[in-house]
């Protein structure tokens, strides 16, 4: 934002602790904050209606004068004050008061009224009006009135007082070029703020509301463009640092692809080459691939961790969960060491000795490729020349556990990235989210690919699903019964598995089922994902522990309870 000034939330001139402690709860830490704070809604107190005019369930400003006010004990104890214009007599109760505001409403004062009118007992009324002593001819307020988003402590009052200071004390240098203001239709950034904060008498409030007037549309456009330019700025950084060269060589590469019992689709050969160019550059690569399961992200990644074993550089492979690294960790290492490469499997689930004699030869350089879960960050692993990092299913690690991977170089160089996820992305989207970040797509699946057939079925059809189920696991294929996510709770998710595995078993006691959930051992788990992906076991009971990356592709069926408790 121009002339954009942070300030401590200990507070600012005319802000002391006490306020600036309300005010960081809603994330304004100073005046620039301030501005930002844009209303939720607009009352009109630019015009009087008088009392007769008032229409129920309509808001509107009244003045006129108190002709009684007194303290009603009948039921409830509230405040009744009747006040009279020219035209008729209105009646404001409230029934939660100070005794302040009965002094306000002393007879014979002139008020100003404004809230909803609704039809009463005893006429027109208003209930808990806001109220205001004025004078008669006093002058009415040259702006709608904001209602901003507030908190415990802050009264809508003292926050219009700051952000009016604000507002005032705004530098408003342009920094937007004419041309593009004019050719967007745009007004300048100062404009759009006094427009919303202090909408002129008359204004249709129905634009600013729906935040689809043009002063929202600088806001929008403003947000987005400092948003772009922070990515850019990133994506500058990164392509200043250095990263090794690793031009394509074509040896191993080659090799895996002439041995491979299948040839690459049109978009696998695409997003290679767009990785390989990528590689051969002096500056980190950070690009998303982005695929449909099913759609062979695993080998473009392996050729990419092949290229830069070509030029004499480690990879690794880190994986969110210990199903899907070992998944990876398998096919990676049935293509890959025919080739004469070692690779390395670190996690959890391993024995400290096996870790550390795969970490040593990661340290030592003996061992080019690794896949791993967490382990690879958490562990003390050094991958001296750590050229490629791939991780899978990014959305699932955070910012900093991705960036813990260039930790583990020696030489302080950065490694190039590669990110895979299954989920679905729209180009739009990426373009505005990942502008730091390069992005292929795999949109084409290989071919003989069954589509996939999805149903909506209500539960009170539960059986007609169990004997799908049946015909199924009696043709030789298996199953998936995915339970529902309740309210992110691992121990709910557990009661409501066990619960589906002891009614299947019941209603199905020819068929092997199986249960895995979060709460099991890895080794447990482990034990009954290999029991799955080798046929042992017919329907796979499960938690959302298996929603990432499970390979079983015998596999045909998969029942998810409550699908719309997931995203």
């Amino acid at each position: 934002m121009p002339g954009s000034r942070k300030v401590a939330a200990e507070g600012w001139p005319g802000v002391g602790s006490q306020l600036a402690g309300r005010l960081a709860r809603l994330d304004i830490r100073g005046p620039d904050d301030l501005l930002l704070h844009l209303p939720l809604r607009y009352e009109d107190e630019t015009r009087l209606t008088p009392i007769d005019a008032c229409r129920e369930g309509v808001a509107a400003l009244v003045e006129g004068e108190v002709v009684s006010c007194e303290v009603s004990l009948r039921g409830r104890r509230q405040l009744i004050a009747r006040v009279r214009d020219d035209s008729g007599t209105l009646v404001a109760r409230w029934l939660n008061f100070y005794p302040s505001q009965q002094r306000q409403l002393e007879p014979g004062r002139r008020v100003r009224l404004f809230g909803e009118v609704r039809g009463g007992f005893f006429g027109d009324e208003m209930i808990h009006p806001r109220v205001r002593n004025v004078q008669t001819g006093e002058a009415l307020p040259d702006a709608l009135t904001p209602v901003y988003p507030t908190t415990a402590g802050l009264a809508q009052s003292a926050l219009r007082k700051l952000v009016q200071t604000a507002l005032a004390d705004f530098n408003d240098d342009e920094l937007l070029p004419a041309v593009v203001q004019a050719e967007l239709g745009l007004p300048s950034f100062a404009e759009a703020l006094r427009m919303l904060h202090r909408p002129p008498p008359g204004m249709a409030v129905e634009a600013l509301e729906a935040r689809t007037h043009p002063a929202w549309r600088r806001i929008k456009f403003e947000e987005l463009l400092v948003q772009q330019l922070s990515l850019r700025r990133a994506y500058n950084a990164r392509r200043a640092r250095n990263a090794p060269r690793l031009p394509s060589r074509g040896t191993l590469t080659a090799t895996l692809l002439e041995r491979l019992p299948f040839g690459l689709t049109g978009a696998q050969r695409r997003a290679g080459d767009e990785i390989a160019r990528d590689l051969a550059e002096p500056h980190p690569m950070q690009r998303l691939l982005q695929g449909d399961v099913g759609s062979g992200k695993t080998i473009v990644a392996a050729l990419a961790m092949l290229q830069a074993v070509e030029n004499g550089h480690q990879a690794v492979l880190m994986a969110p969960t210990e199903i899907l690294a070992e998944q990876h960790w398998i096919k990676l290492a049935a293509w890959l060491e025919p080739l004469g490469l070692e690779v390395a499997w670190l996690s959890g689930s391993r024995s400290k000795r096996e870790r550390e004699a795969a970490m040593t030869r990661l340290a030592a350089g003996e061992t080019l490729i690794a896949v791993g879960t967490h382990a690879l960050i958490e562990d003390p692993v050094l991958v001296p020349r750590l050229g490629l990092a791939v991780v899978d299913e990014q959305h699932r690690f955070g910012v900093r556990q991705r960036l813990a991977l260039r930790e583990k170089t020696v030489d302080g160089s950065s490694p190039h990235m590669l990110m895979m996820s299954a989920t679905p992305i729209p180009r739009t989207l990426a373009m505005t989210h990942y502008a730091d970040l390069d992005v292929s797509i795999l949109d084409e699946l290989p071919p003989g690919r069954t589509p996939v057939a999805t149903r909506l079925v209500s539960d009170t059809r539960r059986d007609e699903v169990i004997a799908r189920i049946r015909d199924a696991c009696a043709g030789g294929r298996q199953a998936y019964w995915v339970c529902p996510l309740i309210e992110e709770s691992e121990a709910l998710q557990l009661k409501t598995a066990q619960e589906a595995f002891e009614t299947l078993s019941a209603a199905l006691p020819e068929l092997r089922i199986g249960l895995v959930h979060g709460r099991l051992k890895p080794a447990e788990k482990s034990m009954v994902m290999n029991a799955f992906v080798a046929g042992e076991v017919d329907l796979l009971v499960a938690t959302t522990v298996i929603e990432v990356g499970v390979d079983v592709p015998n596999a045909s069926l998969m029942v998810i309870v409550h699908a719309e408790r997931f995203g």
